[in-house]
């Protein structure tokens, strides 16, 4: 059997640098749940400890009180899923650097995946492109976590278009869950996706990680022409960057602005992470930002 072609991704590292970065939130369950939920959870009694929860989370007052050792529960503590939502569009296989954005994404999406997962909670994936190409339900095992990796890294899941409109559409849908990550260049982001986003927000807590590359920004600042090929229907043409960098970056312009007007507006929390810049202290500065630290 041909194996399967792998992207280049270092997910253990991520995973590992990540997670001693947030250690402090897994140690304050009602802050960890916040990071995600972004808002105070409201507190609903007591349970008995388990192996699985952090010494920190005892409360020993009333657990000398009632003879047994207890944690405070919180409403959504039992019940928190993440559902990523992971464009795999052909728009995700670029890159000027080291690592190209679908690369950057499923190192991003793996760290993140793993820290909700160990720290008790479900994870969920949509992955989608021109359609919505697979749904893994949210759960909470080490084959699972395997099961993202194996989708995420393997270089053949990623083709065809970006439609991230049918993609939002599914989740309302299909989807149960606490909180959505969407996680994608949002190249293709216009007024009709923008009306069924407002949908989602408002039935899931959401948050839109936007992977950008360079050479997503601006043209790279080369002497001579260049050529260029439309992916989709193979057409060519010859480009000088100098030339055209002005109106590139432009348009650029007007697309992020647009888009960032629209996330604003639908009430979801955003972060740009750049390719050429580490994401951890990126990712961990922006998730703080939701528990005010």
């Amino acid at each position: 059997m041909k194996e399967q072609p792998k992207l280049n991704v270092d997910i253990t590292g991520s995973v590992s640098e990540f997670e001693a970065l947030m250690k402090e939130f897994v140690l304050k369950t009602k802050l960890y749940r916040m990071l995600f939920i972004a808002k105070a959870l409201d507190f609903d009694g007591y349970r008995d400890y388990s192996t699985l929860d952090d010494a920190s989370a005892i409360d020993w007052k009333a657990s000398v009180r009632a003879n047994k050792i207890l944690v405070k529960k919180y409403k959504e503590e039992e019940n928190l899923r993440v559902v990523f939502v992971v464009d795999m569009g052909e728009n995700m296989v670029l890159g000027s650097g080291e690592k190209l954005k679908c690369e950057y994404a499923a190192e991003v999406v793996g760290a993140l995946a793993h820290f909700i997962m160990s720290s008790g909670d479900r994870v969920g994936m949509v992955i989608f492109s021109k359609d919505v190409i697979d749904y893994l339900m949210p759960a909470r095992s080490d084959n699972h976590f395997r099961a993202i990796v194996e989708i995420l890294t393997n270089s053949e899941n990623y083709y065809g278009g970006s439609n991230l409109k049918k993609a939002l559409e599914y989740l309302l849908d299909y989807v149960r869950s606490n909180a959505i990550i969407i996680v994608s260049d949002f190249s293709g982001f216009n007024k009709e996706t923008k009306e069924v986003l407002n949908l989602v927000v408002s039935k899931f807590e959401t948050m839109a990680l936007i992977i950008k590359d360079p050479i997503d920004k601006t043209l790279p600042d080369v002497s001579g022409e260049l050529i260029v090929e439309d992916p989709k229907t193979g057409e060519q043409i010859l480009i000088n960057p100098k030339i055209a960098r002005k109106t590139y970056e432009k348009n650029v312009r007007e697309k992020e602005k647009f888009l960032i007007k629209s996330l604003t507006e639908s009430g979801v929390d955003f972060t740009e992470l750049m390719t050429n810049v580490p994401f951890v202290p990126v990712l961990a500065d922006f998730l703080r930002t939701r528990v005010k630290i």
